[in-house]
């Protein structure tokens, strides 16, 4: 039995629809932060909604501490919710957003309450402010202690920050997960956002068509992802043949990795982002075009294989019509066929 969250063998079907979550099981330990990662459609926010009790299960089980939740309530399983737009009420003030759910407390001990979750989320003298005159970072911290303040046993967290433009999200990214985990709180984060789940989450579900490819470490999953497709949603590509020779796997471009244990035989290499470099002495590519982007020039090159892949190089320059490079073995995965 674990201390937490259990799923298991999971199958939603809406009526007359598809099968959007198909086979899952899952395992969140109390104090752990899961994201669910995938595209959309993939089936993740169907299961967030399924273990919320939002959608019932045409099969399997959602139990918390051994206990099976079937038959329990959504507003008696202890959890809290915050989705993509916040949801505030808007004839309230932020202190009266955040009190919603905690009503039940003595005043004295209500305000407490709403004041440390004020300064936890930094919005330390914003009690009495309408929400709508804060900016959709804001409201979003809002949202955030208001499903914190009752104290849920566990944290469901349905794409909280898609709404927000990209530098934003990437800071409060980074604010989510300190709260998160200074609050000792059990999380399930829903995003399709790679950068996302990497900076909030202790363990990562990547999910695609309903069912869970891999779980894993942020970094066990990004330095071994189990198959091409996970591999390839991760960012890595392109991925090219390679074969096994005396415990090594040796592919195109001078790669050369350590085997790694339990694979064998016909593999590929996944080459990660910065998988080519430069290199006077590397194999000769034929540039087929170019763009800039944050202070590098990224060429774009095709492999002997005939797929194209990017090599990064100093924007100053000319831009050659052939360069030499080599594989960084580091920033290579092998996956199975």
């Amino acid at each position: 039995m674990v201390n937490g969250l259990e799923v298991r063998g999971a199958v939603l079907t809406y009526p007359g629809g598809p099968t959007a979550v198909d086979d899952v099981s899952l395992d969140v330990p109390a104090g752990e932060v899961l994201a669910l990662l995938g595209p959309s459609g993939c089936g993740k926010s169907s299961l967030l909604r399924a273990v919320a009790g939002l959608e019932p299960l045409t099969a399997g089980q959602v139990r918390w501490d051994g206990d099976d939740l079937a038959a329990v309530p959504v507003h008696r399983r202890g959890f809290g919710l915050m989705f993509q737009d916040g949801q505030l009420f808007p004839h309230r003030d932020v202190a009266g957003n955040i009190a919603y759910g905690i009503g039940g407390l003595p005043r004295a001990e209500r305000e407490a309450r709403v004041a440390e979750l004020l300064r936890l989320v930094g919005l330390r003298d914003y009690g009495e402010r309408p929400v709508t005159t804060l900016s959709g970072g804001e409201q979003q911290r809002v949202a955030l202690a208001r499903a914190l303040a009752p104290r849920p046993r566990l944290l469901l967290l349905d794409e909280p920050l898609s709404s927000l433009d990209r530098s934003l999200r990437e800071h409060l990214a980074g604010e989510l997960r300190d709260i998160i985990h200074a609050t000792g709180t059990t999380a399930v984060y829903v995003t399709h956002d790679h950068d996302e789940a990497f900076t909030v989450a202790s363990r990562i579900a990547v999910m695609a068509r309903g069912r869970v490819l891999q779980a894993d470490t942020p970094e066990r999953l990004w330095r071994a992802p189990a198959s091409e497709e996970v591999a390839r949603f991760l960012g890595y590509g392109p991925v090219v043949d390679a074969v096994v020779v005396d415990g090594q796997v040796r592919g195109p471009l001078g790669a050369v990795v350590d085997e790694p244990g339990g694979v064998g035989g016909e593999v590929r290499l996944a080459l990660g982002p910065r998988a080519l470099v430069p290199d006077d002495d590397g194999e000769p590519v034929p540039v087929r075009g170019w763009r800039v982007r944050r202070g590098e020039r990224e060429l774009d090159v095709t492999l002997p294989d005939g797929q194209g892949a990017v090599v990064r190089v100093p924007a100053d320059g000319e831009v050659p019509q052939t360069a030499r490079v080599r594989v960084a073995a580091e920033h290579v995965a092998v996956v199975s066929r």
